[in-house]
């Protein structure tokens, strides 16, 4: 006799009527724990809700356009094929099982989703970020100050609780803090820089009277990204260092590779170099790795090395993150941009993806870019690299001109924390990684 339990959409931190984007699924599909099941957005953020058991679809309840909230059901699920699959998934993974059991009774007819994220990202994410800023030294062995019922909660939303500050006795995260931070987060509430600061509304105009307009209205995207953007701008000192740099070595080694890379599967770019390059000026210049303290008195040095790539999408700019990019190679690097670039473009970032930057690189190779622009930081990081399109130059060297490929670039950085002597030393550093390929390899 089928044993048919039904899953439902788990509490989301008060946040209610998110969209349904996409159904994973169909009736008659066999899953696993984990598989992705349905898709949802809010204004900001994508979530995949995955399957918490092993089994059959036998009914859909929700369709491509609905709303959902938590406690919502939205599919059945047949187990009886699959007890002895899911009996093995959960002894392999005794300390997963433990926090299960404290919320899910065995024989519940109803089961809520455990994780939005890759559970195998946790260690390698969880004690390496904290919220924004707040954390100066962690270990790779160090959780985050809560109990086990919060942590599955917080899997059961797909956040990193090593992101948010707890309110509870001695900073303990409360089941309440990872609501609101979830909260923040769909709202897009947690792109701002909260200072304080009120923005001048811009007098309404009406421009009609010169003659025909149209309005039209911006992607959620764009309104929230922009309010981040202007707060960013209005809130942190910006000084920005222009200069160039000789890549005829660096564009000749990458295209040496472009046959091992195809063979490999992998699309290698500028931007994968680039992205190494930054990892190295960041060791070499911590101070750029680094975050202002919330009490603007100290400066949280990060010793781990997370590089957010700006992504373009139809809807306006992501910043999905590179974690860890000093522990990949090059190929590594390359399948990560890929990868994170087409789940921008589609809409599936998940808040994880877009969470603990250290630094960001944006290119405008693709399309131009001039001789240099002056990128926007993104707080709570201290700089950021504006990287313009490369073009063959003359180049004086050794007693004649040559044709050279010459890359501008251009770095932001908060001057409350890097005067301009660190901003040229970290510009002239970069140059010298960038002209000889070794130092990106070594």
């Amino acid at each position: 006799m089928p044993n048919t339990q039904e899953i439902l959409i788990p509490d989301i931190g008060d946040f209610e009527n998110i969209d349904v984007i996409d159904v994973l699924v169909k009736v008659g599909d066999s899953v696993n724990i984990e598989t992705p099941l349905l898709a949802l957005e809010s204004d900001k953020a994508t979530m995949e809700i995955p399957s918490p058991i092993a089994g059959i679809i036998t009914e859909i309840k929700i369709k491509i356009g609905d709303k959902v909230s938590q406690g919502i059901a939205i599919m059945c699920v047949d187990t009886e094929q699959s007890n002895t699959e899911q009996e093995s998934a959960e002894t392999s993974d005794p300390k997963q099982n433990d926090t299960t059991n404290e919320t899910a009774p065995p024989h519940t007819a109803t089961v809520e989703p455990p994780a939005t994220t890759d559970t195998t990202t946790e260690p390698s994410q969880e004690p390496k970020t904290n919220q924004q800023v707040q954390t100066v030294t962690t270990s790779p062995t160090e959780k985050a100050h809560a109990s086990p019922t919060v942590r599955r909660f917080a899997r059961e939303l797909g956040v990193d609780l090593s992101l948010i500050h707890g309110s509870g006795p001695k900073d303990r995260i409360l089941k309440q803090d990872v609501k609101q931070f979830t909260k923040s987060i769909l709202s897009g509430d947690n792109l701002a820089n909260t200072t304080g600061i009120t923005p001048p509304k811009t007098p309404p105009v009406d421009f009609s009277k010169f003659g025909e307009t149209e309005l039209k209205p911006l992607s959620r995207l764009k309104q929230l990204g922009g309010k981040a953007l202007h707060s960013n701008w209005i809130t942190i000192p910006h000084v920005t260092q222009f200069d160039t740099a000789d890549i005829t070595e660096l564009e000749d080694f990458r295209k040496s590779k472009l046959n091992s890379a195809k063979t490999e599967g992998v699309k290698l770019t500028l931007m994968a170099f680039l992205v190494k390059a930054a990892v190295v000026a960041l060791k070499e210049l911590p101070e750029f790795n680094a975050s202002l303290s919330p009490d603007g008195m100290g400066l949280v040095v990060k010793k781990y090395f997370h590089i957010g790539i700006a992504v373009n999408t139809e809807n306006g700019l992501l910043v999905p993150i590179i974690k860890d990019a000093d522990t990949k190679g090059l190929f590594d690097i390359a399948n990560e941009i890929i990868r994170l670039s087409e789940k921008a473009k589609k809409g599936q970032l998940t808040p994880t993806d877009m969470q603990g930057g250290c630094f960001t690189i944006s290119s405008l190779g693709s399309v131009g870019g001039g001789k240099g622009f002056t990128p926007i930081i993104n707080a709570p990081e201290v700089a950021i690299l504006g990287v313009s399109r490369a073009t063959i130059q003359p180049v004086y060297k050794d007693e004649k001109l040559l044709p050279r490929l010459i890359l501008p670039y251009s770095l932001s950085y908060d001057h409350r924390v890097i005067d301009g002597v660190a901003g040229a030393q970290f510009a002239k550093f970069l140059n010298t990684i960038l002209v000889d390929i070794r130092h990106i390899l070594l």
